[in-house]
């Protein structure tokens, strides 16, 4: 999928795209990143297709939905899903004791502070629902990260229109 692509998605359909896609952005589905699709929708919300608010809360909600996801994996089949993983990829054993450790001693700092840095922040959920972490705390501290992260790049996408597009590729 290319821009252009997802742009006419924007015009087509809406903003049930801006959830779509940063839902599947947040379970970690590969395809565009978030230095992509969030300023993109940001500058759809520019050119007036939707306002700058629902754009911003369609995917705040949408990477909470996204979070959820991979915390319920993670909560009801996370010890098997990472027991298979690091078989598969055994050089990432060290990397997620290390996750996991760091969530059991920071708590839900680490998972606000986890959804501010890329590809962890997608990841962090497992863990968080491996460890049962307070379900409605862990909410509360995801959406918190998410809204920082999904304020810049969906503000600088308004804000700055496609020129931003460049910095984030």
């Amino acid at each position: 999928m290319n821009i252009q692509t997802l742009n006419n998605y924007f015009y087509q359909y809406g903003g049930i795209v801006i959830f779509v896609i940063v839902f599947l952005e947040y379970m970690n589905i590969p395809g565009m990143p978030s230095g992509i699709i969030m300023p993109l929708a940001g500058i759809w919300a520019s050119k007036g297709g939707i306002g700058f608010l629902p754009a911003l809360l369609l995917s705040i909600a949408a990477g909470v939905c996204g979070s959820w996801v991979l915390y319920f994996i993670g909560r009801f089949g996370g010890s098997l899903v990472l027991k298979k993983y690091v078989q598969k990829f055994p050089k990432q054993k060290a990397f997620i004791d290390q996750a996991v450790d760091r969530i059991r001693s920071k708590g839900y700092l680490a998972i606000f502070i986890g959804k501010l840095i890329p590809t962890i922040r997608t990841l962090i959920s497992i863990p968080a629902g491996v460890l049962q972490m307070d379900f409605a705390r862990y909410t509360l501290f995801s959406a918190l990260g998410i809204m920082v992260w999904n304020l810049a790049f969906v503000g600088a996408g308004y804000l700055f229109g496609e020129s931003v597009l460049q910095i984030f590729r």
